[in-house]
């Protein structure tokens, strides 16, 4: 069956991710963009959301008004065309306004909030694995920067004591050059 990543804006501008996977993602399937769903048949009770756009496997944007599952149009500054200069127009793949099996990432906002709080369904569990994965990498970089040093360190101290072991070579040298010049 069909899996989709949810992305799940709130009124106060956060946003939570999720996946859902067979029965949670059936009934987005068919969906038009500006349709509205229970968030029970996701698993968010007491929710209300809006479908406001999607992505497809290969990263194209969903675009109201097209029919099918992706089509090239010219475009203006909008969706699918960040635009460049005024009045420039693109020709750019899109994607239909439908939801469907290829359809790999959906955009949602909520329009009624239920009992629990999203933060308190999603944003724990998600803030404490980014805390986790934000202090192991400081840790690793940590160490890398040591390791780093340690290399640097080693090589000079090395050179340092081959050239003053190569001067002391020298002063014997050029000693007897010049008695035998004598």
């Amino acid at each position: 069956m069909a899996s989709f990543k949810l992305n799940i804006a709130t009124k106060e501008g956060k946003c939570y991710k999720t996946e859902v996977k067979d029965q949670h993602a059936a009934p987005l399937i068919g969906l038009n963009i500006g349709e509205k769903i229970e968030g029970s048949k996701l698993g968010l009770e007491g929710y209300e959301l809006q479908l406001t756009g999607g992505m497809d496997y290969c990263g194209f944007p969903m675009r109201s008004g097209i029919l099918g599952q992706r089509k090239k149009i010219s475009i203006y500054k909008s969706t699918g065309f960040r635009g460049a200069l005024k009045g420039i127009k693109r020709r750019k793949t899109v994607c239909g306004h439908k939801v469907n099996e290829k359809i790999s990432a959906i955009n949602l906002k909520v329009l009624k909030e239920g009992t629990k709080k999203l933060a308190d369904m999603f944003g724990k569990k998600q803030e404490e694995g980014k805390a986790e994965e934000k202090t192991a990498k400081k840790e690793e970089a940590k160490a890398e920067e040591k390791q780093k040093e340690a290399k640097k360190e080693e090589p000079k101290k090395e050179a340092h004591t081959v050239k003053q072991e190569e001067k002391k070579e020298a002063k014997p040298q050029a000693e007897e050059k010049k008695e035998e010049k004598k």
